[in-house]
């Protein structure tokens, strides 16, 4: 492995051997490459590698050439225009990664994948994850896929369709009254009793490598050029996270130039710990106590991840705004009508924060606009008879 881990905060630096979890500082470990990686050569190799998938940049993940990841095809999501809705939101040029396609229907596989490839390298023989949902349904498949036990905490308000889908891909499913703060602790206590790998969001450092695929993609689709906004529902912001880290990478090697996009997050009004920290100019988010939201990936009360959040969110120029509920869902109907693209809430949510964003002239009206749905609205619809429990 030529590759080191260094710490968000403290700058500490650790040889990946094994699976740490967090430094000792408390903060997520960021994986660091050698420059021999980043060349111009392996960035035109990529452009016309005809291979799909998320691992075609395998040169810029944590993989050794000898190795082969746990996939199950994720990645190369398409990036779709979406004409009429950026019409009538005033936007000229906006534009919709689409996560839903992702083989567990949503954008959680890409930091799987990446996660349970180094574990199982590593020699893990069990995982744990708190999840709000779509997490949970990642961590089942691709731990099936490894042939690594898994199990679940979820809150018993998770979508009844993404519990099924946990229990179908043979993980072990643990219901529990409250939000995923008190999953995750459930999770740490059961992670120190069965000597199992928590999974959880920036507690290893290698989910936030496969979120970073979203943004490399979102360049090499643009022919190296990025979008001049992204707007990206927000709970534990790994994908956030991931991005902003892709695009130092990119013009660090100098595969691109310009100004980097404006980030924004978005969150819902009944759980918005980085909304309200943004605006009060902090540098870390406080929990958000009672938290509530139809948009369970939104529902995270206190991400891990605040500091680096509020970071790429203020270095990039870019802003957090709150959505209601019923704007979230408005949107999410109105695109699927649009545009014919199955959305999730917190697609809708993206949605309703580009329309508020315009409407204020927070957005470049001809400037091109990115905003995400991380998961396939089917999740959320499917009735609770369905339940295999």
């Amino acid at each position: 492995m030529d590759w080191m881990l260094e710490c968000s905060s403290c700058g500490t630096t650790l040889s990946p051997e094994g699976i740490p979890s967090v430094c000792q500082c408390g903060q997520p470990w960021l994986v660091r490459y050698p420059t021999r990686r980043w060349t111009l050569e392996v960035r035109d190799s990529i452009g016309t590698d005809p291979s799909r998938g998320m691992w075609r940049f395998r040169e810029l993940m944590p993989i050794a050439p000898d190795e082969d990841p746990v996939t199950l095809g994720e990645g190369d999501t398409p990036l779709l225009r979406l004409a009429r809705t950026g019409q009538r939101l005033g936007l000229a040029d906006l534009w919709m990664k689409d996560e839903a396609v992702n083989p567990t229907g949503s954008f959680k596989a890409r930091g799987l994948s990446a996660a349970v490839t180094r574990a199982r390298a590593a020699g893990v023989t069990r995982f744990v994850i708190p999840t709000a949902g779509n997490a949970g349904v990642a961590a089942a498949a691709y731990g099936a896929s490894a042939g690594i036990p898994v199990r679940v905490y979820a809150p018993d308000t998770t979508p009844p369709a993404i519990l099924a889908q946990i229990v179908s891909f043979g993980a072990e499913l643990v219901r529990l009254q409250g939000h995923i703060g008190d999953c995750g602790k459930a999770a740490r206590a059961f992670a120190a009793e069965a000597k199992a790998m928590d999974l959880s969001t920036l507690r290893e450092p290698y989910r936030i490598e496969g979120k970073k695929t979203l943004g490399i993609e979102i360049a090499l689709s643009m022919s190296w050029e990025l979008p001049a906004a992204i707007i990206y529902p927000t709970g534990g912001g790994t994908g956030l996270i991931g991005m902003w880290k892709a695009f130092q990478e990119l013009r660090t090697a100098g595969w691109i130039s310009g100004a980097l996009p404006r980030m924004f997050s978005v969150q819902s009004s009944g759980c918005a710990p980085v909304v309200r920290a943004f605006a009060a100019g902090e540098g870390k988010a406080e929990p958000w106590a009672d938290p509530w939201t139809v948009a369970s990936g939104l529902r995270v009360p206190a991400p891990l991840g605040d500091r680096l959040i509020l970071q790429a969110l203020a270095e990039s120029g870019g802003g957090a705004i709150a959505v209601s509920d019923e704007e979230l869902m408005t949107e999410a109907g109105m695109v699927a009508r649009e545009e014919g693209i199955d959305m999730s809430p917190e697609g809708g949510a993206a949605v309703a924060a580009a329309r508020q964003l315009a409407a204020t002239g927070s957005l470049d009206s001809k400037g091109r606009i990115v905003v995400f749905n991380t998961g396939a609205g089917w999740l959320y619809r499917l009735p609770a008879d369905l339940l295999p429990l």
